[in-house]
């Protein structure tokens, strides 16, 4: 699906990079270029990464492998607003604190400004072994100690490098509906990559985002789509991670109770999650991330394969899914 009104077409099912930049634990190199290779064999042309992820190991593995592909035939997206720089006070230490197993001699510092968009650019590019990339997104800008500055210095630097043609589409990344929202009707972007508020689990984003987006042709990349792991089981388990924590035990349960309908209907919860995120009509693209070649090739096959249709009326009947939410078709995925 082209994003906005460019050029820019991607995947309906993309490959996210965080697990390969050792969120949580340390992926061997070997293993992080199977898992990229496994997601292409699956028909992915769309990769999305960051700075951020791995202080920027994610990056540079995710440019090493698609070297070895045409660069006309896949899509990059990547992030801007958080700059590496040397962080002396990190020798010895890891930047587990931020979620990755990487060496902290490096540390992110927010540039919303439009020369610290251009030099994140150009440093993402040096890092992915790349002379372009597709997509530019503002990469939670509500984190920021200056979140206005997105406003009024990224976007408009943004908006500036596609209108010379640098990148294709340009938008904005957030866990946050209200800051999505105000981009979408304040600026001209092309595409919100909105992560964990359009899930099987809970859809706030359907309240006024999602319809903001949709009258504005502003196209929407889900991901977070299984909410840090819940649903990414068949069962959820009591350790089970929502919003990169201990998951509470109101939404394990919920999620369990989720799960129990998909196993009347014989699906999986993931199976069901992954359609779900993929059904509303601004959705370009469902982005998962995976550290290991044999959980892309299953997402692949999840997504490949919609569940039947009577599982979401017994969803909405059950009080497990909002009745207004727009609902797969059984060829959604196909």
């Amino acid at each position: 699906m082209m994003l906005g009104r460019t050029e820019v077409a991607v995947t309906a099912l993309g490959f996210g990079t965080a697990p390969i930049g050792n969120l949580y634990r340390a992926v061997p190199d070997e293993r992080a270029a199977a898992t990229v290779a496994a997601a292409w064999d699956a028909g992915v042309r769309y990769f999305d990464t960051a700075p951020h992820y791995g202080l920027g190991l994610a990056e540079r593995r995710l440019g090493e492998v698609l070297a070895g592909y045409p660069r006309d035939e896949y899509v990059v997206s990547t992030k801007v607003g958080r700059l590496l720089v040397p962080n002396p006070d990190g020798v010895g230490r890891t930047d587990l604190d931020n979620g990755f197993d990487v060496p902290a001699d490096l540390r992110r510092a927010w540039d919303l400004t439009a020369d610290g968009i251009r030099r994140s650019l150009d440093e993402s590019l040096g890092r992915l072994g790349l002379d372009r990339v597709d997509v530019a997104l503002i990469h939670d800008p509500d984190e920021s100690d200056a979140p206005e500055t997105a406003l009024t210095g990224a976007y408009p630097a943004l908006r500036e490098l596609r209108a010379q043609g640098v990148v294709g589409a340009i938008g904005i990344g957030s866990k946050q509906p209200a800051i999505l929202r105000r981009f979408v009707e304040e600026t001209d972007l092309d595409v919100i990559m909105l992560a964990g508020r359009y899930t099987l689990l809970e859809q706030p984003a359907l309240d006024d985002l999602l319809p903001s987006c949709q009258r504005r042709g502003v196209s929407v990349v889900n991901v977070g789509v299984f909410n840090s792991g819940l649903l990414a089981t068949d069962w959820p388990e009591q350790d089970a991670h929502y919003e990169y924590d201990a998951a509470p035990t109101d939404l394990i349960d919920r999620a369990r109770r989720i799960a129990s309908v998909c196993r009347r209907h014989g699906t999986a919860l993931p199976q069901a999650a992954l359609a779900f995120a993929a059904a509303y009509p601004s959705m370009a693209s469902v982005v998962v991330g995976a550290e290991r070649p044999e959980h892309m090739r299953r997402n692949a096959e999840l997504f490949a394969a919609p569940p039947p249709a009577p599982l979401w009326a017994d969803l909405v009947a059950e009080g497990l899914l909002r009745a207004d939410a727009p609902i797969p078709s059984p060829t959604a995925a196909a």
